[in-house]
């Protein structure tokens, strides 16, 4: 039990960070009303919105990630970082003072490395959780240093040397996902009851998929054997424009739907196959939903992990994968009709999926939590 207890929580930079960090939080406040919970992030990144929206307070602190080539701007860049993370160190101790923690968790983002090792150094007690299939630097480097290191894929431990045996915990994924009912996805995103194809490319919208998705609506919408619902995200708003430019009428088409942002508990039950990315949260909701997939990993991130977590559900026969290299519409509609063509792999990646997803993702990551604190 967490009762009394101080829990510091460093997490940052991105929602795949933030979200679990908060759905852990809320877990154990909901265990444990008079747990005391306190975020450490930066005042620039999404958690200096998130964080304080959800009701927890928000310590700041300097930091930025180090940049991987060699232009001038980048050594600047990076001279900057060193500084950062040099000036942080004093930083992060004075909050640990002033807060006194008995618990201190990192789920990731730039601010986790500082945070966690001066928690460690303290003699507080730690973990992390690392949500992708192969481990950031950082969690590595911890791995070495915290109480326990707590995974979303088995996969991760082997390329981590950690002090204490990992921990399989999976992912928390959102608890209005998990109550959402599939029969009012469908009489609302798919009345007609055709195969519908949901796609998406983050929040701002990755031009890659955006023009892979256009061509295969406009190689597809004549056929009417299916329903689409894409998501452009803020980049790609001229999106229907361009669907326009090249013949398509709008008001002609209704199983084609285009919007900038798709609430993903509500038309994600509905789906039959979804084309995505593969960041971690992304591929638990898939897997609790139990959704076949067409996997596009973006390559611009560190580690190049997105492709590692693709290739855990590929070796599953829960995904296709189709690389950003080798994306074109016309390999996307192969692949899409190739799927439309054999329900029974539908079928099949969609088992698949189910049988991989942990749903009690958060109560496993509160029992660890639980132990280290004993």
């Amino acid at each position: 039990m967490l009762n009394n207890k101080k829990i510091l929580i460093a997490a940052g930079g991105t929602g795949g960070h933030i979200n679990p960090a908060l759905g852990t939080a809320g877990y154990i406040k909901e265990k444990n009303p008079d747990a005391q919970i306190v975020f450490v992030g930066t005042a620039e990144k999404m958690e200096s919105k998130l964080v304080p929206q959800a009701g927890y307070e928000l310590r700041t602190i300097k930091i930025q990630g180090f940049y991987r080539h060699f232009t001038w701007s980048d050594i600047k860049h990076n001279i900057k970082t060193l500084w950062l993370l040099l000036r942080s160190s004093s930083a992060v101790k004075k909050i640990l003072k002033d807060y006194k923690p008995d618990l201190v968790i990192g789920f990731g983002g730039y601010v986790s490395g500082p945070v966690l090792r001066m928690a460690a150094k303290m003699g507080i007690p730690t973990a992390i959780h690392e949500q992708n299939a192969f481990p950031g630097v950082t969690n590595k480097a911890l791995a070495k240093q915290v109480d326990r290191v707590m995974l979303t894929s088995e996969k991760a431990e082997q390329y981590m040397e950690p002090k204490n045996p990992c921990v399989v915990t999976g992912l928390p994924v959102r608890g209005d996902l998990l109550k959402a009912d599939p029969t009012i996805a469908q009489q609302e995103y798919n009345p007609e009851n055709k195969p519908l194809i949901l796609s998406m490319g983050g929040s701002l919208g990755a031009k890659p998929v955006n023009d892979a998705m256009l061509g295969l609506i406009l190689n597809k919408y004549k056929d009417n054997d299916c329903v689409f619902l894409h998501a452009t995200g803020k980049n790609g708003t001229d999106f229907s424009q361009r669907l326009a430019e090249n013949g398509f009428v709008a008001e002609e088409n209704k199983h084609v739907n285009i919007c900038e942002y798709l609430d993903i508990p509500k038309c994600l039950p509905a789906a039959d196959i979804v084309i995505c990315r593969s960041g971690a949260s992304t591929l638990s909701e898939l897997q609790a939903m139990g959704k076949a997939s067409i996997l596009i990993p973006s390559p611009y991130v560190a580690e190049n992990h997105q492709y590692h977590n693709a290739m855990a559900l590929v070796n599953n026969n829960a995904a296709l994968i189709l690389e950003e290299k080798d994306l074109t519409p016309e390999k996307l509609t192969e692949m899409v009709n190739d799927l439309l063509a054999n329900k029974e792999k539908i079928a099949a990646m969609s088992k698949n999926a189910k049988e991989m997803a942990v749903l009690d993702a958060t109560e496993r990551i509160y029992n660890t939590l639980c132990e280290i604190v004993k």
